[in-house]
Order: C-alpha cells, then sequence, then structure tokens
C-alpha cells in the first residue's frame, strides 16, 4: 500500500469520526432544544416551581444556578491562577512539586459524588454551614480546583521562552514579566479552562444534593439583605440549582406537566452554557487585545 493510499485512508477515517462526533451532538442539542423549548416563557422562567399543581416555573433555581457560578467562579478563578503560576514559574521540580501535580491529576478524577460527600461530611456538618449556597460553592471550588491548576500551568508552559528571555534582557523583574509578558500570552487557555470550569459547574448535580440542597426558601426579591433568609444573595440559604431540580423533577415530580418541566429547564441549561460561553470568549478576546495591544 503506497503512502499516498494510507494518506487517504488516514484522512478519510478522522473526516468521519469528526462529522460523526459533530452529528452526535448537534442531534442532542436538537433533542433537548426541540423537546424544551415550546415550553419557555417569561412565565416559566420568572415562577416559583409547584410541587403538585402544574404550571410550575424555574424561576429560584435559574437564579441559583447563576448565583453559584459566580460564587464559585470568583473563589476558584483567583486560587486556581494563582497556584498554576507557582508551579509554573516558582515550583522547583523535585520530588514535593511531583507529588502536588500528582495529588492535582488524582483530586481531579474523583467522582463528583464523593467529593460531595466530603462537602457533606466537613463543610455541611463540621463546620456547621448547613445546605447552603456557601458549601456548594466551596465544593465546586475543590472539584474544578484542579482543572484551572493544570491549564493555568500548561498555559504559561506553551508560551515561548524568547518571550520570557526577552523581558529578563531588559531588566524586568519576574513579577513583572508573568503579568506583563506570560499572561497575557496564556489568557486564551486560561479563558477556556474557566469555560469548561463553568460548564460542569452548570451541569453538576450528585455534589449539590450533598451540600446546596434540594429545596430553596421564598425568595424576597426586594430584600438584599446578605443575612436575610429570604434574601437571594444570602450564602448561607438552602439553594437548589436547575441541575438538581431537573434531576429531582424527572425522579420524584408529582406534578402532571413534570416531563414538560424537566424539558423545559434542560433547553434553558443548555441555552444558558452556550450564552456563557459566548460572553467568556467575547470577554477574553477584549482583555487579549488590551494586554497585548493587538486591534
Amino acid at each position: 500500500m503506497s503512502a499516498k493510499v494510507k494518506d487517504r485512508i488516514a484522512t478519510g477515517v478522522i473526516i468521519f469520526f469528526s462529522v460523526l462526533i459533530i452529528a452526535i451532538l448537534v442531534g442532542m442539542l436538537g433533542y433537548i432544544m426541540v423537546r424544551g423549548i415550546s415550553h419557555i416563557d417569561w412565565h416559566f422562567l420568572t415562577s416559583e416551581p409547584e410541587t403538585i399543581k402544574a404550571g410550575g416555573g424555574i424561576g429560584p433555581e435559574l437564579f441559583n444556578s447563576v448565583y453559584l457560578l459566580i460564587l464559585t467562579l470568583i473563589i476558584t478563578i483567583p486560587l486556581g491562577i494563582g497556584a498554576g503560576i507557582y508551579m509554573a514559574e516558582y515550583a522547583k521540580e523535585g520530588r514535593i512539586t511531583a507529588s502536588i501535580r500528582l495529588v492535582v491529576e488524582v483530586l481531579s478524577s474523583f467522582p463528583s459524588i464523593v467529593v460531595g460527600l466530603f462537602g457533606l461530611l466537613v463543610l455541611v456538618n463540621t463546620f456547621n454551614f448547613g445546605f447552603s449556597v456557601l458549601s456548594g460553592a466551596l465544593v465546586l471550588t475543590i472539584f474544578n480546583m484542579p482543572l484551572m491548576v493544570r491549564v493555568t500551568e500548561q498555559a504559561f508552559h506553551n508560551v515561548p521562552i524568547e518571550q520570557k528571555e526577552a523581558g529578563l534582557a531588559m531588566g524586568l523583574s519576574h513579577w513583572k514579566i508573568i503579568t506583563s509578558i506570560l499572561f497575557p500570552v496564556a489568557l486564551p487557555a486560561i479563558i477556556t479552562g474557566t469555560i469548561l470550569a463553568a460548564g460542569r459547574i452548570f451541569g453538576e448535580a450528585a455534589a449539590l444534593l450533598f451540600t446546596a440542597g434540594l429545596t430553596t426558601p421564598k425568595l424576597d426579591f426586594t430584600d438584599w439583605n446578605p443575612t436575610s433568609l429570604h434574601s437571594p444573595i444570602n450564602p448561607l440559604r438552602p439553594a437548589e440549582t436547575l441541575s438538581v431540580h431537573i434531576w429531582k423533577v424527572n425522579s420524584e415530580g408529582l406534578s402532571p406537566d413534570a416531563a414538560q418541566i424537566a424539558a423545559g429547564a434542560s433547553a434553558v441549561l443548555v441555552i444558558m452554557v452556550l450564552l456563557f460561553n459566548l460572553l467568556a470568549r467575547w470577554i477574553g478576546r477584549l482583555l487579549y487585545r488590551k494586554f497585548t495591544s493587538i486591534k
């Protein structure tokens, strides 16, 4: 068999599997959207869920998902990027550094339900945070921290060494080189890692069953006192997220339109993930242009 024939066969196999993956993805998204898009309206997005009666919405769960995402990213991004920068630029190669990398990789492979049980034992019970937004955000931080650390470290390692050497030749400090030269170049990869982490936050259910809870108190959107139980920004209140609500409706929903609610909530969840991805990439391009002076 000639090299040209082998090349054509390999190219055909790659194209086939690429088209197959895209077709599966489009089919899944299309199936979810077709089933759920007809049930989405303003009432569905803003009203409270119903336990027995039909016509319930997903308003509190939708807000809880966004609030939990924001709170988790506020904790995860600084810690993850800081740890990744330390591992890439400051940590000396040796057994300790290798052990830290091994622990990070092992932690990233833990089943989410195991992390959720850890959060239940330590955060909910030991530290008495209870079933709350804060407990959910902390356990999701543990869940996503390895991803952010590894992505940041790899992004800094992929920056051409010549750029770092040029900064040293100009007499810049190590920190100035990191913030002004290495970080802007590594930013697109870091944003990709952030998007992956956000997708896991949106879709996570198992870990949140044991930490954020299965209920949401009646929220008063005129009360912005973070210590009030009915305040939407209270981090110590229970918070059933959209993904948990989908699981709950499918498994034990008693309302006659439970299937329609689950389908509509699934479509909303997919739309939220897509919108966040687009928004994050747009912000990332703006930051990249600002840091690198590229028009």
